[in-house]
């Protein structure tokens, strides 16, 4: 009895709470509707029309089912608004970006400890001063100091690609996480068993499946018996929470050991630990640089992996784009070195790949949310303080309007009839505004260094089944925002020539100097 007595209040509790809100928001749109969308329950609005896979295609079907651009829709009083084009969103998302950079409140971010993460900040001066640490170390000028990490990590993932091409999906997870340690702490791990990659993967995991939960739609949730959903968030945010924070200090420990012998590698930590040694650092701001750290770390890890393991499908699927790419490399480069960044600005179509592979997968595919902080009227529609603010980057990179074929892989269609690049050159996976990934120039280096790389030193193929027949390759499905991976698929993988397997022997033994 009790147990049903605390169950008819807590849903009396969110009727009440829901109706208060709609008055409060009807009369503050004083007239204007909201943009068109699904019809919405009372009680839980679109909730259950939301799809967690496949979000950014429900989008874009809304958007031709109702003849918008700007959809509305709602969740247990929470209101969503869908960006569905290019223009919509840079004409709200940059040209107001005074009131669209904030970010949604999710309780249990800050029961898990994330809320130091740059990407979960309130838009204010708290966020204003961990993006100035970003903007001056990774500006497209400043990411070139991380070069020589990313070279010797690529040229490490080649020989491991040369050596057991059977493990090819470890060794992308293996780059993918050192290139973010590496990067920010000089912390190069052994392998996929280091501890910070083993139980960092498992918090992001599981971090994730709290976001996504119902206790961020009704905060209520959180304090109900043990017997109702949701009640275990508490005990499972307070293990992420107190993990993360055990994890964040053993690459800090390590970089602060590795200086003070003096042989701490190049990182953003390294860079800090000389400036405080040398003209000094506030307390601040050796906080503020360790949560960048971290945050690039986290954040970035993930969608490095979506992003190769994209790669490596297309170039399967695509035997034609792997021969013109690689004719461009053997004319431009040679055969008696590998191709580094000096090689980017001659090699077109190679970009060109770079381009359309951001185009064609997007990692996140519906972006990361922004929040609308004050009341706005946009083309007659009205939009609500507090809003998700939700930019459909997959929508806008299909548009059978804005890209002809949108579901083929043509890097040609970045290219003018001379063969050179045109001016489309924004990635919008990279986001809109204040909000734009701070490490994007970072990211965009670390890609592209892969992409040549493979390019110039293997043919990836399709695999053989027992009867000599091509194994077809499963499309699956990439959102990193959601952690849905592409599913490994079975592939087949050979050094080009005796010549390229030489240079990779010769550059991974050699090392790079750092």
């Amino acid at each position: 009895m009790a147990e049903t007595a605390i169950l008819v209040s807590v849903v009396l509790a969110v009727v009440v709470i829901l109706v208060q809100l709609s008055f409060r928001n009807r009369s503050r749109r004083k007239g204007f509707p909201y943009p068109p969308g699904p019809p919405a329950n009372f009680l839980w609005g679109n909730a259950f029309q939301i799809p967690q896979k496949g979000l950014a295609q429900v989008f874009s079907k809304w958007g031709k089912e109702y003849q918008s651009d700007i959809l509305h829709a709602s969740a247990f009083g929470k209101h969503i608004v869908v960006l569905n084009s290019r223009t919509l969103a840079e004409e709200l998302l940059e040209e107001r970006a005074a009131i669209y950079s904030d970010r949604p409140q999710f309780p249990v971010v800050k029961l898990m400890g994330w809320d130091y993460i740059l990407v979960f900040m309130n838009y204010g001066n708290f966020w204003r001063q961990h993006r100035k640490i970003c903007q001056q170390n990774f500006n497209k000028l400043a990411a070139q100091r991380y070069w020589p990490v990313q070279l010797e990590l690529t040229h490490d993932f080649l020989r491991n690609l040369l050596d057991t091409p059977e493990n090819t999906w470890d060794h992308i997870q293996t780059l993918s996480f050192s290139l973010g340690l590496s990067t920010m702490y000089g912390y190069k791990p052994d392998s996929l068993e280091d501890p910070v990659i083993r139980v960092n993967d498992q918090l992001m995991a599981i971090g994730s499946g709290l976001l996504t939960s119902w206790v961020n739609y009704v905060p209520v949730l959180r304090y109900i018996p043990s017997w109702m959903p949701g009640a275990s968030t508490n005990k499972i945010a307070k293990y992420v929470k107190n993990t993360t924070e055990i994890m964040k200090r053993i690459p800090t420990e390590h970089i602060e050991k590795q200086f003070k012998e003096g042989t701490a590698r190049p990182s953003l930590m390294t860079d800090f630990l000389e400036k405080k040694a040398t003209i000094g650092a506030t307390t601040d701001e050796e906080e503020e640089t360790k949560r960048v750290a971290w945050t690039v770390y986290g954040s970035a890890s993930d969608t490095t992996i979506c992003a190769t393991e994209a790669l490596f499908h297309i170039l399967v699927k695509h035997p034609e784009v792997q021969k013109k790419a690689q004719e461009e490399i053997d004319r431009v480069v040679g055969f008696e070195r590998l191709p580094d960044f000096n090689d980017r600005e001659s090699l077109p179509y190679v970009e060109a790949v770079y381009r359309e592979l951001m185009r064609h997968s997007p990692i996140a595919q519906t972006g990361f949310a922004h929040a609308l902080s004050e009341d706005d009227v946009y083309n007659g529609y009205f939009l609500l303080k507090g809003a998700t603010v939700m930019a459909n980057i997959w929508g806008m990179t299909h548009d059978e309007n804005v890209y002809s074929e949108p579901f083929s892989f043509k890097p040609e269609r970045f290219l003018d009839g001379d063969g050179k690049l045109n001016d489309d050159s924004r990635i919008l996976v990279y986001g809109f505004g204040r909000r734009i990934c701070v490490g994007m120039h970072v990211a965009s280096a670390a890609l592209w260094l892969t992409i040549v790389s493979v390019l110039a030193c293997f043919n990836l193929t399709q695999a053989l089944d027992d009867l000599g027949n091509p194994i077809e390759v499963d499309d699956g499905y990439i959102d990193c925002v959601t952690l849905i991976h592409k599913k490994p698929f079975k592939f087949a993988l050979k050094s080009r020539s005796q010549i390229v397997t030489n240079m990779i022997e010769a550059t991974a033994n050699r090392g790079t100097e750092l």
